[in-house]
């Protein structure tokens, strides 16, 4: 992580930007989920006193400014970056996935998290639904889930079969390394969190209504068959675990902390550096003492209630 100087701009810049932060992370603390005592007490013990919160966000948009000149540098060259974000439900993918988009420009990168399958998509080649969503040169794209759906959520919950699954295992390989070859560099994290952490996020998401949409009836089956997935995740590690496109595992119970850590992990991953930028200049309003401005009606404008 780059540091800033004292008394700097870009230390003037980072604390302004911190303000920001933290009325928007104080916004989604008033929507956390109203426990009833009992669980809150639970959570608490079970959760050991994470980073300091404003350490934590110091160093959050200290990486996210990093992530703007990786942004930048993949778009001045033309790279090609697709980041897969896999593992178990409510583990974080998410609110990493989150930090990573939320200062970068949505032209250059993009998350991709596609719905359940069509018939039509059923009955195509099982990678073809994937591949329009492949970034060209100057993109990045995120995978919240991907084609390891094949071998997770498919499989454990009997949407395919075992020829399958097996299908898919032997081709993998060859189209990461076939992706890799075409210029593309892939990035596969897995989001590892421990059978109790599921359970209480579960259950805070159960008691906010604000975050009941979060819980589909596959991620309640994740529930039941947490051995089953656990079975499933060893087999796809130990055979897409290829040179040319590796896994990575973020431990997740710690939520600030698997952000930072994933973020930090993926920048050193790209040999990015300073790109030249064209210096950009205001210009200078043109004014036509011809032209008045022509009063709207007012049922045109939103009420100001606030």
């Amino acid at each position: 992580m780059t540091e800033l100087k004292q008394n700097s701009p870009a230390r003037d810049w980072l604390e302004a930007e911190l303000a920001d932060t933290l009325d928007e992370d104080y916004e989604l603390e008033m929507s956390e989920p109203a426990l009833s005592l009992e669980i809150a007490k639970i959570y608490k013990n079970a959760h050991p006193p994470s980073i300091d919160r404003m350490q934590y966000f110091r160093d959050l948009i200290s990486l996210q400014s990093e992530l703007i000149k990786l942004q930048s540098w993949v778009a001045y060259h033309k790279k090609k970056l697709v980041v897969i974000f896999e593992g178990r439900d409510s583990a974080g993918k998410g609110g990493v996935i989150k930090r990573i988009t939320q200062r970068l420009n949505p032209r250059i990168a993009r998350v991709v998290a596609l719905p359940a399958p069509t018939e039509r998509e059923k009955s195509q080649w099982y990678f073809q639904r994937y591949v329009p969503h492949l970034p060209a040169g100057g993109e990045i794209v995120l995978f919240d889930r991907s084609w390891y759906n094949r071998s997770g959520v498919e499989r454990v919950m009997g949407f395919a079969d075992q020829d399958q699954v097996e299908e898919f295992f032997r081709d993998v390989p060859e189209f990461e390394r076939m992706l890799v070859r075409s210029g593309v560099t892939l990035v596969k994290y897995w989001f590892s969190i421990t059978d109790e952490e599921q359970q209480m996020r579960f259950l805070m998401r159960i008691h906010d209504p604000m975050k009941q949409w979060k819980l589909s009836p596959m991620d309640l089956q994740s529930r039941v068959r947490w051995e089953q997935y656990t079975k499933a995740k060893e087999e796809t590690f130990a055979r897409t675990n290829i040179p040319e496109a590796p896994w990575y595992i973020v431990e997740g119970n710690d939520k600030k902390r698997a952000r930072l850590n994933c973020i930090d992990h993926l920048l050193k991953q790209m040999p990015y550096e300073e790109v030249p930028h064209e210096e950009i200049t205001l210009p200078e309003r043109v004014f036509n003492p011809e032209y008045e401005r022509q009063v709207l009606p007012r049922e045109l404008y939103v009420p100001e209630k606030y």
